[in-house]
């Protein structure tokens, strides 16, 4: 058992493993390289030998004890079919949300759009450079998707005023939402994957009454599919404050 897979099955383990809580080092040089010649980034991620590259070069430089795929959490919402870019000094910018065409979305096209990664996976699995290391894949929890496809930029860049207000389209979303990370998720473990990371990044955006049906209750959902498939997972309800303790002891990743 790796010292990764001890720490979150025991919670114990004798030697502290170290690995990115993130994807691919962004910051290094050999990967400014690559992305200087690579101008759209979900064309980079869906790359699966570039991606490859990228996501070996901190296992290169540094030994740690996993390998986070370089992916990104947009993956998915460009999956069902909405326009994702990501622009120079401002971020992700997405197309408007149209249900209706997200509702007619199935899982052959959706798993065939995000082939590469699979592919990525795969390839990794097999590579040496990371035998005796764990591979680390990762999605978005529902609400911090929803809030990318809702807003259709950061957050960062700021936040509709009526964000909130739309209740019916944030819970239809939330259902789609489940069910293809559910899928993506399924994907990356038979492509190889030994932990799943879940990042809820815009938790904390969340009003406290509304924590548990949009954090806590979909993150449940998705650690409980993980489990079921033999899968560790690692949680991150960035922001959530004071509410981290009652989220772990519901969620109990």
């Amino acid at each position: 058992m790796t010292p990764i897979i001890e720490c979150l099955i025991n919670k114990k383990t004798d030697v502290t493993p170290i690995w990115l809580m993130r994807q691919a080092g962004r910051y290094l040089p050999e990967f400014r390289e690559i992305r200087k010649v690579n101008k759209n980034f979900i064309n980079l991620c869906l790359n699966a030998k570039l991606s490859e590259e990228i996501t070996l070069q901190p296992i290169n430089r540094f030994d740690f004890d996993a390998a986070i795929i370089f992916s990104d959490i947009l993956m998915v919402p460009y999956g069902l079919g909405q326009n994702v870019q990501f622009k120079k000094n401002f971020g992700p910018n997405l197309g408007k949300v149209d249900l209706e065409s997200l509702l007619m979305t199935n899982e052959q096209d959706f798993t065939k759009k995000l082939f590469p990664i699979y592919e990525l996976l795969k390839n990794l699995s097999k590579n040496e450079k990371i035998k005796g290391k764990d591979l680390i894949g990762f999605v978005g929890a529902p609400w911090t998707l929803l809030v990318y496809m809702v807003n259709q930029i950061s957050p960062k860049n700021g936040l509709s005023p009526n964000f909130f207000t739309d209740k019916e389209l944030i819970n239809n979303l939330l259902k789609i939402l489940d069910k293809f990370i559910k899928i993506h998720i399924k994907n990356q473990i038979e492509a190889g994957v030994d932990v799943v990371q879940i990042f809820d990044s815009w938790a904390g955006l969340i009003p406290e009454q509304d924590l548990i049906n949009y954090c806590i209750n979909p993150n449940l959902r998705l650690v409980n599919f993980c489990k079921e498939n033999n899968i560790p997972v690692v949680c991150f309800p960035k922001g959530i404050g004071k509410n981290y303790k009652k989220f772990n002891d519901i969620v109990k990743p």
